[in-house]
């Protein structure tokens, strides 16, 4: 039996191309591959000095503020506790430190409610 086509069929390896610059076509080629897979490293900004702890970058703000509001929800419960415990003027200052720190955490509340209303 005789076959039509030679194994494998002989092809014109610019045919894809053709009309195109293929010089031109490699480097866009190269191009897409580098930006995907091997992306150049971001540019890390310097910490300021004494500076130990940094926020991730590109977090959304309903994040930062949940996080915020758990935090001063945290600093206002130990306060509540230190104050009990504290006599006098010392007391008297815990409990006004407490109070800013819930009238903080009102504010992050009511900005988390306006970021994501529900």
């Amino acid at each position: 039996m005789f076959k039509v086509t030679p194994n494998p069929p002989k092809t014109d390896p610019t045919a894809p191309h053709a009309g195109f610059d293929a010089k031109k076509l490699d480097e866009a080629a190269e191009r897409a591959l580098n930006f995907y897979l091997a992306p150049e490293p971001q540019a890390k900004k310097k910490p300021s000095p004494g500076q130990l702890f940094t926020v991730v970058e590109n977090l959304d703000s309903e994040t930062l503020l949940a996080n915020l509001s758990e935090t001063l929800a945290s600093a206002n419960a130990m306060l509540s506790d230190l104050a009990f415990n504290l006599e006098g003027p010392n007391r008297h200052i815990a409990f006004g430190v407490q109070q800013m720190v819930e009238l903080s955490e009102l504010l992050a509340n009511r900005a988390l409610d306006v970021v994501d209303p529900r």
